[in-house]
Order: structure tokens, then sequence, then C-alpha cells
């Protein structure tokens, strides 16, 4: 079996590879658009060729378009005569795993999945097989994120202006920077807890910076919040990625937490992008973060559905 990236020229063979099952995947039309702005890239799609040249296995990672590695695998297909999907999935997987540049960290593997897709036997069998595939190249920890949803209705109108804090930008990235290190002081979230038991402090933050710059959400648009008196409070970040405009990224310093002052920080993020014309945000959250599941909850988001991150431990 021959494991190899693609080039330009198999362009037709990668856009043949049809996913039936009822799971996320790299379709044609989602392939050409990522591809047209370096979100997916030739060398960053494998595929598994028999001795013959017949075409048995894809996959593919999407990466910021200004960064010089995958990050994420979007797709794993398999050709149905393939007796065992698992192996060869696994083996493909680690033959690119090796060839990648900054190999220590391995890009992790997201599938978005409907709510309550354990119970669907199609959206559970589907996950199965992958899973245990990517296990077997590296991938062995998990987590569940809720996805959600805002759109603007007669109901659900964009929330007014008001609250305790005050909202302005801040172009310097250093205070962003220590505002990040600030935050990750008892956080829910799994990726920032991972990021600092990983790196650091002060490294975590400054990743997480370069990560929302690679973002196409402008840096113009991100906030910080004081209290009436002047006091650093938190910050709001909207921000968008290929599907449109998303949350981003908002935190409360330790020393403000339990005053309700989520809300507000979510509400200027949804009024930023409502005033100028969204008709969508998306955003999500760990499925173990309950208070930022209730702060969307109370601001009208929709639970739409479950992104499942396999990762290295």
């Amino acid at each position: 079996m021959l494991f190899r990236p693609t080039v330009e020229s198999d362009l037709d063979r990668v856009l043949s590879c049809t996913v039936t099952d009822p799971i996320s995947w790299a379709d044609p039309d989602r392939y050409r658009r990522f591809s047209a702005d370096g979100s997916y890239r030739p060398a960053h799609t494998w595929i598994a060729e028999d001795a013959d040249g017949r075409l048995l296995a894809r996959a593919v990672w999407w990466t910021f378009p200004a960064s010089d590695r995958p990050l994420a695998l979007d797709c794993i297909w398999v050709d149905d005569s393939v007796p065992d999907r698992v192996t060869l999935a696994a083996d493909l997987l680690a033959a690119a795993h090796a060839a990648f540049p900054g190999g220590e960290r391995l890009p992790e593997y997201h599938l978005f999945l409907p709510p309550g897709w354990r119970t669907d036997a199609a959206v559970h069998d589907a996950v199965a097989w992958r899973r245990q595939a990517a296990e077997r190249a590296g991938l062995t920890g998990a987590l569940e994120r809720l996805r959600y949803e805002w759109t603007p209705a007669p109901e659900r109108p964009a929330p007014a202006p008001g609250g305790t804090l005050r909202f302005a930008a801040e172009p310097d990235d250093e205070v962003f920077v220590e505002i990040f290190r600030r935050v990750a002081v008892g956080s829910l979230d799994d990726d920032t807890r991972r990021g600092l038991a990983r790196l650091g402090a002060r490294a975590q933050a400054e990743e997480t910076l370069q990560d929302y710059l690679q973002m196409p959400g402008d840096r113009s648009w991100w906030r910080v919040a004081r209290t009436a008196d002047g006091e650093l409070a938190g910050f709001a970040i909207p921000s968008a990625n290929n599907g449109g405009p998303v949350v981003g990224y908002l935190g409360v310093l330790p020393e403000h937490r339990g005053r309700g002052l989520v809300d507000e920080l979510l509400a200027e993020i949804t009024r930023f992008h409502a005033a100028r014309g969204a008709h969508r945000i998306g955003a999500d959250t760990d499925l173990d973060n309950r208070p930022m599941a209730a702060a969307f909850t109370r601001a009208g988001y929709h639970n739409f559905g479950v992104r499942l991150v396999l990762g290295a431990p």
C-alpha cells in the first residue's frame, strides 16, 4: 500500500471520494472553497493507493491560510471494498503524522455531529470506526463541545446596549497576552488547561493570541471590558471562521467572577456582529463547561450540534 500526499493533478480523484455516512465530511464544494483560500492544500490531503494505483482511502486536514502545518483533520474516507477500514485509515493517518512538520503535536480530528448522536445507530457506527483508527494513530483523547448558534428573530432581537461594563478597543497585543494569561487561571476550558500544562502561562497566552490573529475576524473588533470605575474586568473577541461570524473568545478576570459579567461580554459580541448584519453567529463550549453553556442559553443561542474532538492526550 502506498501512502502519500496529493498533488494538484490528483484533484479529480480527490473530489470523487464520497462519504455516505451521516457525518461531517469534506464534500467537493467544501474542498474547492477551502482550497481557494489555502485552508485545504494538496500537501495536507493524503491518500492510500494499492499496487494497481486504485484510490482506497483519503484524509483531509484543515489549517489557517497563513499556517505552515495542518491543524485539524476534517475527513476520513475509506472505500467500501476495503475489508478492514480501521487498519487502513490508521495507517494512512500515521504516515501523514510522521511527515507533517511539528510532529510532536498531532493535529486533532474534529467530527461535527447532531445532538444525541450516540443514540443514532448510523451516526454512532460512522464515528466508531473512525475513532478506532484515530486512536491507533495516537489520538486517544476525546473532548465533546456543544455547538451553538444565534439568529435574529422578532422574539430574539440583538441585545440592547447597557450593563455595568464599558467596552473599548485595545490595539496593543501585549495587553491581550496579559489578559489571556490572567483569565486562564481557574479556567473551565479544556484546551486552555491543557495549553497551560503543555506550555506554561505566558507561552499559552502568546499561542492563544496568535491563534486568534490568524482567524478571519478583524483584529480591530477585539474589546477590553472595564468596570464603571475603570478597573479591567475581562475581554470580548468577536471573530469569524470559514463559516462566518463566531463568538470567538471571552473571559472574566478571576477577581470579577461570580457577578454575571459573562452575560455582558457575550451580549457585546452578539450586538457587535448583529450590528454588522450577521444572520447567524456560531459558538461552542466544552460539554463540561456548564456556566458557559448556561450563558449561551440565556442569550438566546440554540444548541444545534456537537463537535467531537479527538486528540493526543
